[in-house]
């Protein structure tokens, strides 16, 4: 009972100081700017997805980079070899920088040399990317290094209307908007997907494609950066292997190394 009461007088003190706190930032105007700022931001990133939307919705399939499986000049290459086979992939700068520059960076350096896929979902995604090989680890190319685009708990989310979450793309695994650090998962999901898809909201050539598969209840929440071109039967056969109760393959399915086959020159 003494433990319990002493728990809660230090929850109820620890409260009472950071409502002071809070009160003290709020009586400095830092909270009201730095929520203002946020909002306004927000506005403007929403404002600019629906300006785009509206131009993505009448394009045709040559506006969307997954639907191709040639690698333009805005583009690049790596090559994922995995302990169950190679997994082409091409990147996409142009709508995506801030991912497919981190993406690029840590396969260049090594980091992903080694990383377990550590989550596994049959008929959804395989995901990879983190150190700790548990889900909790992890960091972007930025962290502790620039605060202009990594706030310390990750960099922002890039969400684009001409990039979606269809079977074989590659996005980043998050915890939340804008704290991406160096996991990413690819879409295995074969199963049509278009039975809830609005042409007011998804161009048609992207709904035809999620005929073929893809998770689009992630659309709008995960960045989109990338597209498998080839090894699609490699991502099936690890979705297909057998996990535990955390979804973490009994044996274990590595990245052996990623190649980087035509790298992208950042401003």
């Amino acid at each position: 009972m003494k433990k319990l009461l002493y728990l809660g007088l230090a929850a109820l003190s620890l409260s009472t100081l950071t409502a002071c706190d809070s009160i003290t930032k709020a009586l400095k105007g830092e909270d009201y700017v730095a929520s203002s700022q946020a909002a306004k931001k927000k506005s403007q990133a929403e404002e600019t997805y629906q300006k785009n939307l509206s131009k993505a919705l009448k394009a045709d399939q040559s506006a969307f980079p997954q639907l191709s499986t040639t690698v333009a000049k805005n583009e690049a290459q790596v090559i994922m070899h995995t302990s169950m086979g190679d997994i082409t992939l091409k990147l996409f700068p142009k709508y995506a920088p801030l991912a497919a520059e981190n993406f690029l960076t840590h396969a260049k350096n090594g980091y992903y040399n080694g990383l377990t896929f550590h989550r596994v979902i049959a008929d959804f995604m395989i995901q990879t990317g983190d150190p700790n090989g548990d889900g909790t680890g992890g960091e972007s190319i930025w962290k502790g290094k620039d605060s202009s685009k990594d706030s310390g708990n990750g960099f922002a989310n890039e969400i684009s209307p001409y990039l979606y979450n269809i079977r074989g793309a590659l996005a980043m695994a998050n915890a939340g908007a804008d704290t991406n650090g160096s996991q990413f998962f690819i879409n295995q999901n074969a199963s049509d997907q278009t039975a809830d898809l609005s042409s007011s909201k998804y161009p048609k050539s992207i709904i035809s494609a999620y005929k073929k598969g893809g998770n689009p209840s992630l659309d709008g929440n995960y960045t989109v950066f990338g597209q498998v071109t080839s090894g699609m039967d490699v991502v099936d056969k690890i979705a297909a292997v057998k996990v535990d109760s955390n979804d973490k393959p009994e044996n274990a399915v590595t990245i052996t190394s990623i190649q980087v086959v035509k790298d992208y020159q950042f401003k």
